[in-house]
């Protein structure tokens, strides 16, 4: 099987070269590659790579039973497989599906002060047990949060190199307008993986026919495994309350106004009786949570009405997946976007944000028709971010930045599917460039 590169490649490196590195856990959804990039970096850097699986060998669970200290860990395994070898110095212990045994964090720390081998944990639905596993570890240990791939790693896929990326960024620093066959390459480039999403299998079938087929099939098997995470992990909670907003994403994003409304998903349905399910959601990695700001202005976090949402598929190949058949057909034949266009480029922006590192936020003022997508930050400044359907008028843009009223907004941000411009202090960019925004906003400062 053909290794696609990561982000986290680089990442894992860097943390083998720290020579006062603690354990690391890998935390992400299920099915977007930490177990591939993990096995491919142990494999190209120690001689004795250990891997134990929670939940394909359950058996492993019981070499706590001595207590959490480093040397009985490694006795107990070697009792249980007499052939795994411990090279003081050369060997990577890579505990995966973590979630099925979240009691092995509390070892990490023992491992940290151990100091003869590493340790890697890994899992899907992480973020549900988190607080348990943070508790047990907590300053003896390092996350690194991996998502599935984003534009770049798709262009990677493709076997475009670094250069190609670099002169992306060199249009946006200089401003300066794609050539006509540049823009269409990259449009279509981006289309592409807005339809296909980042998974790896997903991306793989794709890159090894050049074609999408199968594709459907297998985002829909993966949505099918989204489903039964549910059924599987979600004790306490009502799992059909939380399958029941999954459901509805879609159906609202598609809406003019892509709040989401908890009344929609059921009669007599409110908020209270549903936040947990949203969190839930969220904490799996499924779903990415845009709340309302209260008002336009610095700080961002603390700064938000949590009962005002928009939710959005951390995924956007997830969203594609759901829709109906005929805009399925329409979609993948004809590359008609029809009523799902502004959900599917919003969604792709906001998951373009938060594989970025940002938190996600919007505005809309109760007493007017000013609204704002999403809001951004630099060490001085509130920036809006407007995704537009078409390269229509901003007029909120326009607002927010004229108005004496928002003092931390300078300038603006607008995707469109045009090309890049400037005016009005409005920045204009082609919607394949969000990646890109926060190390564009830093090369500004």
């Amino acid at each position: 099987m053909v290794y696609l590169r990561r982000k986290a490649d680089d990442f894992l490196k860097n943390w083998k070269l720290n020579t006062d590195r603690k354990p690391l856990i890998v935390k992400g959804p299920r099915q977007i590659g930490k177990t591939e990039s993990i096995r491919k970096f142990g494999a190209e850097n120690y001689k004795e790579v250990i891997e134990i699986n929670f939940v394909e060998e359950p058996k492993y669970r019981l070499i706590t039973e001595n207590g959490y200290k480093a040397a009985d860990i490694i006795k107990n395994i070697s009792r249980i497989d007499p052939s795994k070898k411990f090279a003081e110095g050369e060997t990577l212990l890579f505990f995966d599906e973590l979630q099925a045994f979240p009691e092995i964090a509390t070892a990490l720390k023992f491992f940290c002060q151990d100091g003869r081998f590493d340790v890697i944990c890994s899992g899907s639905i992480l973020g549900i047990n988190y607080n348990r596993i943070e508790s047990n570890s907590i300053g003896y240990k390092e996350d690194y949060q991996m998502y599935s791939f984003d534009f770049e790693e798709f262009l990677w896929a493709k076997g475009y190199d670094d250069s190609f990326t670099e002169d992306m960024f060199a249009h946006m620093m200089e401003l300066t307008p794609f050539h006509e066959g540049e823009l269409a390459l990259c449009q279509g480039l981006f289309l592409d993986f807005c339809i296909l999403g980042g998974m790896p299998a997903v991306l793989r079938e794709y890159v090894a026919k050049g074609t999408f087929e199968g594709s459907l099939g297998i985002q829909r098997q993966i949505l099918a495994d989204y489903e039964e995470d549910v059924r599987k992990y979600a004790g306490g909670l009502d799992q059909g309350r939380i399958l029941n907003v999954f459901r509805q994403i879609p159906v609202q994003l598609a809406k003019d106004n892509k709040k989401f409304q908890i009344s929609k998903v059921a009669p007599g349905a409110r908020f209270k009786d549903y936040r947990g399910c949203i969190e839930w959601l969220a904490d799996a990695g499924m779903v990415n949570v845009c709340y309302c700001m209260n008002y336009p202005e610095l700080p961002l976090k603390g700064n938000v009405d949590e009962t005002k949402y928009k939710i959005y598929f951390a995924d956007s190949g997830m969203l594609v997946a759901m829709l109906d058949e005929e805009a399925q057909e329409d979609l993948r034949a004809n590359k008609n976007l029809g009523v799902y266009k502004g959900a599917l480029y919003e969604n792709v922006v906001g998951e373009a944000l938060v594989k970025s590192g940002y938190g996600l936020y919007y505005y809309k003022r109760e007493d007017s028709t000013l609204e704002e997508d999403f809001f951004v930050r630099t060490m001085r400044s509130l920036i809006p971010v407007e995704v537009k359907a078409t390269n229509g008028r901003a007029k909120s843009l326009k607002e927010l930045i004229r108005s004496d009223k928002y003092e931390d907004i300078q300038y603006g941000i607008k995707f469109t599917g045009g090309n890049i411009g400037f005016g009005n202090d409005i920045y204009t960019f082609p919607y394949f460039l969000a990646f890109l925004l926060k190390r564009y906003l830093a090369g500004r400062v």
